[in-house]
């Protein structure tokens, strides 16, 4: 069993009443083995952590990786234009090939940015599920399900072969849930199927809801009712664990039926921000006891998959939505990113903080640098300050993916040759 020993960090554990501290941290195999204020045995792999704050890895609780190659190629456009003349023409000429590639770029991106593990929605799992395999990543995966107009259960089939074929793969790194897209995309009788299988077979759902003001003027056209009552009325909250993507457009009502649900909502203040969604109700949220973690979306739409930018624009548009800086701490926001993401994931038993017995998802974050110095306050320094690009050092389950920024699983001149010459193809004459 390989050993990795961490010296010197400073610590961020992210568990609840946790502070800060300047100690070691010690991996054995997969898995963290010990957190000290000083670790003296011999351990394979010694990383001088002098320098360097230690925190938990980030979770995206949200995102279409493939989408990376399509990112910048219809900015700042209305979201149906968006949507029906740039993505979805793109979308429709992508092959099994061009979304393996496009989520080893997006693995790439999130590995040198800090994050860990992701959940992904889209098509051509299987192809989602080897780059993830390749990349040494954690990652809930789904199959995305559109079910206006029917396809004779393929989809249905694809969703299922890839829960009975992928998950715990990569020695548990990969879950799966099932993936129906959206209310306005899912009418009754399908979704309702869904939600039974779901409950029957004890399989998570992952679902987005309520993005828009126009998905919601949909649904109370065709139903009379909000997205989240007519979820709600189909039972989806009735024993299932959920990831709620988005969630925007909410009302007191809403939020109130959403009260004790198992899972809970990805907010993605980035990719809301901009295509001028709106801002998801955090604090009537969480008030009500409602899990809410971090994810960016794809690409396509947020642009970026780093996650401290969703950090900053989370709690930034809390604070400017109440007018109090208090709204939304750093430590908070953090733990949206980490440990709360974990629990929509249902994987916080695993990861999401820095324990001994918990699996070895951690990165260094490079504190010798102008922006991140003096250090009056680590939570504030790592929310505020902090990008992406200040991460040293990824490691998944006891493994190094990056290393003085550094890509060790990854042939970063490979995947971007690849995604360049596909990328093209895909976007070519729209």
């Amino acid at each position: 069993m390989n050993s990795l020993l961490i010296k010197g960090c400073s610590i961020v554990t992210m568990v609840q009443g946790d502070k800060p501290f300047v100690g070691d941290l010690l991996i054995e195999g997969s898995r963290i083995s010990r957190i000290a204020d000083a670790i003296d045995q011999p351990a394979d792999t010694v990383i001088d952590g002098r320098g360097m704050a230690a925190m938990p890895g980030l979770i995206n609780a949200h995102n279409h990786a493939s989408m990376s190659l399509l990112r910048g190629f219809s900015d700042d456009l209305k979201l149906m234009d968006w949507l029906d003349k740039k993505m979805l023409p793109a979308e429709a000429r992508m092959t099994k090939e061009d979304i393996y590639w496009g989520t080893m770029l997006a693995a790439a991106e999130m590995i040198a940015s800090g994050t860990t593990a992701f959940a992904d929605m889209y098509v051509q799992m299987d192809a989602v599920a080897q780059a993830v395999l390749d990349s040494g990543m954690r990652a809930s995966l789904t199959r995305g399900m559109v079910f206006l107009e029917d396809d004779g259960g393929r989809r249905m089939a694809e969703a299922l072969d890839l829960i009975d074929n992928w998950s715990g793969a990569g020695d548990g790194r990969i879950t799966t849930m099932l993936g129906p897209h959206a209310p306005f995309t899912c009418p009754p009788q399908p979704l309702s199927e869904v939600i039974e299988l779901a409950r029957s077979r004890r399989i998570p759902v992952h679902i987005h809801l309520a993005e828009t003001v126009e998905e919601v003027a949909k649904i109370r056209e065709r139903y009379q009712q909000t997205p989240t009552e007519y979820l709600h009325e189909l039972g989806l909250f009735c024993g299932n664990h959920v990831l709620l993507a988005h969630a925007v457009h909410l009302t007191a009502d809403d939020v109130r039926l959403l009260r004790g649900m198992r899972g809970g909502i990805s907010h993605n203040p980035v990719s809301n921000l901009k295509l001028g969604c709106g801002v998801a109700p955090l604090r009537e949220m969480t008030a009500q006891g409602i899990t809410v973690g971090l994810g960016t979306d794809g690409a396509g739409s947020a642009t970026t998959l780093d996650m401290f930018a969703e950090v900053k624009a989370a709690a930034w548009l809390q604070k400017l939505v109440f007018g109090d800086p208090t709204a939304l701490s750093a430590e908070q926001a953090l733990r949206m990113a980490t440990i709360e993401s974990a629990k929509l994931l249902g994987i916080d038993g695993e990861t999401g903080t820095l324990e001994a017995g918990k699996q070895a998802d951690l990165i260094l974050i490079d504190l010798d640098k102008p922006h991140l110095q003096p250090v009056h306050d680590l939570y504030s320094l790592l929310a505020y300050s902090a990008t992406g690009a200040d991460v040293d050092t990824t490691i998944v389950a006891g493994r190094i993916l990056m290393r003085n920024r550094q890509l060790q699983s990854l042939d970063w001149e490979e995947i971007s040759r690849e995604a360049s010459r596909r990328a093209a193809r895909l976007t070519e004459g729209l």
